[in-house]
């Protein structure tokens, strides 16, 4: 059977030989035709067997008869790790490369701009770690109600990793009627609960014994003591000739111990864990696969979903407690039917995992005894104090974490008696005395300053300049700035001063106070000599335009011919237009010789000033 016998497009059909691809693997023989179908379905394949072209390629040919304008999410591919979800992007562009479909990846630890631009030029498949995508939902930049297709990939390990729960959230998030494609390595009670809740008339796939190691994979165990592990692993790698290899480690700690260790020793390593950045993830990732770096040291979190092609050896530098974790860590090697090989370092308190360990493969791991470092350390296992044996690597690591906190708590004490000394350096600076005033010197005043209605009495200039020699001045802690007013007058003047330097206390011409006091009177308005007194009739004239917006103007009395002329009386304001209303500023009675305001020619003498000076008054 070949891919055409699938059912699959000439697009995909090309791409996939482009890829190199020329017959199926079992999971993609038996889930593309349901896939491709509209089922569910629900596959359980250990890593390295082509699950992500099993449901790659009926996506991309699904979504490929219809595309709907403006574009939105048809399809999700949620996953744990940033790592595997940058492996499933690329896997979807090579795939579609002959397409007209769009793709994205979105995950943590980086910015969030450039993933929000992609959203927002429109995608029909998003690939996405859990965390990030519920964050750019809740910021309202991520619309999940187009979904047409779901996929679940290494649901086991959303379980481990604690992401059970933002699955659920997500759950809640899509459409109910949707097609969804579930994979597992391991099928754990609570992988099957989520199941039974997520699948519908789902289609069950499932091409090897759970958690089974693949056969190709050749497998040997060293036992060492905990001292010795660093050393045995770089002759390891120098006796044969190792140029790639992927180290597990229990502990982020351990992942960055053993890369340190084998730089020291002339080896080429980096470390990639959690606390890593994503760009030092990536950076890392790149330069193993590059050949730049020979060893990879990483953590089960960091390493699930790391597709290397023909990696051909996988040390298991710690065992890990759960047995399934073995299968997965030697699934990196042996991939695509490539051989590989998988050593593990045993020491005596592991003996419990390596049990467990063998009796999930169903046969004893094969050991090595002729190696330069055998085991010599006998000692049972440490307990803490419930009765339950302490891991070394986990006691390590916890005591570095221990020791990191302590030298980060006395870096900050430091800090904080520094500052403490600085502070208690300034208050214990002696204050210089005040400044005796010159004997021919005018006293210093006090300017007052009219502002609404009341005075309010400016702080003493200080007149008088501190010696060159003199430290600046410090008054409440805080040293005084410089210019005229506050005592460095040298700073201010010209290198060949136009006074001299002894008549500190006059005023300076150039000082910008002294220029704005000017300026504030040559653009005072001027005010008439005299004030004549409206007659009147003027009042009424200048209250016509207050009558005219809410009152009428009173009628007049005609003369009637014969009678006696009658003296016009002045008619009666009411309050609100009488004399004992406030003034405004338009009320102001205004010259009889004046000019209408639009007729009248202005100048800068009597244009309104913008500033109030503090010494003119309306009572001048």
């Amino acid at each position: 059977m070949n891919f055409r016998d699938l059912g699959l497009t000439a697009p995909i059909l090309k791409a996939l030989t482009q890829e190199g691809y020329t017959d199926p693997t079992p999971i993609q023989r038996k889930a593309i035709p349901p896939a491709l179908a509209g089922r569910d379905v629900l596959g359980c394949a250990q890593t390295g067997t082509g699950k992500t072209c099993a449901f790659a390629a009926p996506i991309l040919q699904r979504l490929s008869g219809k595309a709907p304008k403006p574009r939105v999410i048809r399809a999700l591919i949620l996953t744990p790790t940033r790592e595997l979800a940058l492996q499933i992007q690329d896997s979807f562009v090579s795939y579609g490369r002959n397409l007209p479909l769009r793709s994205a990846v979105i995950f943590g630890g980086v910015g969030q701009q450039p993933q929000v631009d992609a959203i927002r030029r429109g995608l029909d498949i998003l690939v996405a770690t859990p965390g990030r995508l519920l964050d750019l939902h809740g910021q309202g930049l991520l619309d999940l109600s187009h979904i047409e297709i779901f996929v679940l990939d290494e649901a086991d390990r959303m379980l481990d990793m604690g992401f059970i729960h933002d699955v659920r959230r997500v759950l809640k998030l899509l459409p109910d009627k949707k097609q969804t494609l579930f994979f597992s390595a391991t099928m754990p009670p609570e992988v099957m609960g989520l199941v039974n809740g997520l699948l519908h008339d789902y289609a069950r796939v499932a091409v090897d014994p759970v958690s089974s190691p693949v056969e190709v994979i050749k497998q040997s165990l060293y036992y060492v003591d905990k001292a010795n592990k660093t050393k045995l692993l770089a002759h390891l790698m120098e006796e044969r000739h190792i140029t790639s290899a992927l180290v597990f480690s229990r502990t982020k700690h351990g992942a960055n111990r053993i890369a340190q260790d084998l730089v020291k020793r002339g080896i080429s390593a980096a470390a990639i864990h959690g606390n890593k950045s994503q760009t030092a993830r990536v950076q890392a990732l790149s330069d193993f696969k590059a050949g730049r770096v020979r060893v990879l040291a990483a953590t089960d979190i960091a390493a699930r979903g790391i597709d290397i092609d023909q990696l051909p050896f996988v040390f298991n530098y710690n065992l890990p407690d759960v047995p399934e974790t073995y299968v997965h860590r030697i699934g990196r090697t042996g991939r695509a039917g490539h051989e590989g090989e998988a050593i593990s370092f045993c020491q005596f308190d592991e003996k419990d995992e390596l049990k467990a360990i063998e009796k999930l493969l169903g046969k004893p791991i094969p050991v090595v005894e002729d190696h330069p470092y055998p085991m010599e350390n006998f000692d049972p296992p440490q307990k803490d104090k419930h009765g339950r044996p302490v891991n070394a690597e986990d006691a390590e690591a916890r005591a570095a974490a221990k020791e990191r906190r302590r030298q980060k708590d006395e870096e900050n004490k430091a800090r904080a008696e520094e500052r403490k000394k600085a502070a208690a350096q300034v208050a214990a600076a002696p204050v210089p005395p005040a400044l005796e005033e010159e004997p021919g010197a005018p006293k210093k005043k006090k300017r007052r300053r009219k502002k609404g209605g009341a005075a309010q009495a400016d702080a003493p200039v200080v007149e008088a300049m501190a010696p060159a020699e003199q430290e600046p001045l410090v008054l409440r802690d805080k040293p005084i700035g410089r210019g005229v007013r506050q005592g460095h007058i040298e700073d201010t003047l010209p290198d060949d001063p136009a006074m001299p330097v002894t008549d500190f206390y006059k005023p300076n011409p150039l000082d910008s106070d002294v220029i704005l006091d000017a300026t504030a009177r040559l653009l005072a308005p001027r005010r008439p000599a005299t004030r004549p007194q409206p007659q009147p009739q003027q009042k009424k004239q200048e209250q016509e335009p207050v009558r005219k917006q809410g009152r009428q103007k009173p009628r007049r009395q005609g003369k009637k011919q014969g009678a006696p002329a009658q003296p016009v009386k002045e008619p009666v304001l009411p309050p609100s237009l009488s004399g004992k209303r406030k003034r405004r500023r338009d009320d102001r009675p205004r010259p009889i010789e004046a000019a209408p305001r639009s007729d009248r020619q202005k100048d800068s003498t009597q244009q309104k000033s913008l500033m109030r000076p503090y010494y003119l008054h309306d009572d001048d």
